[in-house]
């Protein structure tokens, strides 16, 4: 039986359980039968036993008929402004790609980055360059634009040994594909549309907590994560592949990275949209009081900007943007946050989410970083087995009522757990950068677990230590 095959069987059985027994004591028979529907969901989230977007309409049928919410109001769930925001950075990101931006960015940071140094400068420029592009478009697209730059900067340096049949897996020629990989998953915490993931996480904190956690605050968090993470990921991967003990033409490698293309005008014309963007993003706060209340969020700002993309012309005859290439928005994911937030909202209304943080309050025993530590170790060991998307959307629910049943700052226990759904590198299939960098053939499989292992270990100290002191130093 395969792993989808479980999953149906799994999730359908804890809802048929829930729908036909009597709850436990202290639990209502609508919080049991939205117990069913957490199982449930989550079963076929992380195995994937159907589409991912399918999984996200049960609440749609559940809740209605359990007597939870009626079915508008159950619809009603499914909506936060936080989908404007994950739509209009995917629009901006599209263009980005339409344009041919992303690769020129890709190119000057390399060529800015990896001048002077050896092998390990320049596997850090290409973890830089794809953890600074990942904060802008998905890591998966980043992997995709930065891969071919990294074989070809390979092709330049690599010493061919033909007696050694693994030999395009040694030293640089695997730590490259690996590293880019994980840089492009470390890179997608620095902001808010730097993954899908990130939103979600978000818009559940604000639904389940009333805790709105802004563009700048969501940086503020991510992005020490991103600093220390990206070098400390090099470093690993540097000595787990043992760069220094295989020879590498660094001169040729960096040499294949130059590129003197003249700027289009269509690349012209979309940075400065980006920019201002990106800077009404980090400075919200500042023009929130000159506006009507709730008139500025993040979610208005990114349907500017892709309004933007459709109006603007990008000097060849055409708009930045059309429809054909927007219509490519990840409209799946629109529908999965969307079933996330209604599932959030049926533990609330039945009273599941209470009862689920009343059975957690035995913990607060413990000191309130080591719940958050084993949350997000929690959290990552999902992420390895189910797309981080899933695991923001199926557990972040449960987090969130640790949270509430802690009486935690949700700062110090929520926040952890969202940043840790987009933390996990072992598994080749794992994430879309790592199995783009697999794909490459130049990886071995124990030296992917091996780096992959350390940095889930180290990333659970990493996370919690980040946000623990941020929040420290912003309180």
């Amino acid at each position: 039986m395969t792993a989808k095959q479980t999953g149906l069987i799994v999730g359908a059985l804890g809802l048929a359980i829930t729908a036909l027994t009597a709850p436990p004591a202290g639990m209502s028979a609508q919080a049991w039968i939205v117990a069913g529907l957490v199982v449930i969901m989550a079963a076929w989230w992380i195995t994937e036993a159907v589409p991912l977007a399918v999984t996200a309409l049960l609440p749609f049928l559940v809740l209605p008929l359990a007597g939870v919410m009626d079915a508008k109001k159950t619809a009603s769930a499914y909506y936060s402004d936080i989908i404007f925001l994950l739509l209009g950075g995917a629009f901006l990101a599209l263009a980005i790609e339409r344009t041919g931006l992303h690769r020129r960015l890709a190119i000057f940071l390399l060529s800015t980055l990896a001048r002077g140094g050896g092998q390990f400068r320049l596997l850090l420029a290409f973890m830089a360059a794809a953890a600074i592009l990942s904060m802008a478009i998905s890591n998966t697209s980043t992997a995709l634009i930065m891969m071919p730059v990294a074989l070809a900067v390979l092709a330049g340096g690599e010493h061919p040994a033909p007696d050694d049949p693994d030999w395009m897996k040694r030293g640089m020629l695997g730590a490259l594909p690996m590293g880019i990989a994980f840089a492009a998953s470390i890179g997608g915490l620095g902001t808010l549309v730097g993954s899908p993931t990130n939103a979600i996480a978000v818009g559940l904190i604000d639904e389940i907590l009333g805790v709105r956690i802004s563009f700048a605050e969501w940086t503020a968090f991510g992005l020490p994560i991103v600093l220390v993470g990206v070098p400390l990921a090099a470093w690993l991967i540097a000595r787990v592949q043992r760069i220094a003990d295989h020879p590498f033409d660094v001169a040729a490698a960096r040499a294949a990275v130059e590129s003197h293309d003249v700027w289009t005008t269509p690349e012209r014309r979309l940075v400065p949209i980006i920019a201002i963007t990106f800077l009404l993003w980090m400075t919200q706060a500042l023009l929130e009081p000159f506006l009507p209340d709730g008139a500025l969020t993040e979610g208005t700002v990114a349907v500017a900007a892709a309004l933007a993309l459709f109006l603007i012309p990008d000097g060849t005859g055409r708009p930045l943007l059309q429809w054909d290439e927007a219509d490519r928005a990840p409209w799946g994911v629109l529908l999965m946050f969307g079933g996330g937030l209604a599932l959030a909202a049926g533990m609330s209304a039945s009273g599941f989410a209470d009862w689920v943080g009343q059975q957690l309050l035995p913990l607060e025993v413990l000191p309130l970083i080591v719940i958050a530590a084993v949350a997000v170790a929690l959290v990552i060991v999902v992420t390895e087995f189910a797309s981080n998307v899933a695991t923001a959307s199926g557990i972040m629910p449960v987090i969130a009522a640790l949270t509430v049943g802690l009486g935690a700052d949700p700062l110090l226990l929520a926040m952890p757990a969202a940043l840790a759904a987009s933390w996990g590198f072992i598994l080749p299939a794992g994430t879309g950068p790592n199995a783009i960098a697999w794909s490459t053939g130049r990886l071995r499989i124990e030296k992917l677990v091996s780096a992959g292992l350390a940095l889930d270990i180290v990333g659970i100290f990493l996370i919690v230590g980040a946000v623990w002191a941020v929040a420290g130093i912003s309180g």
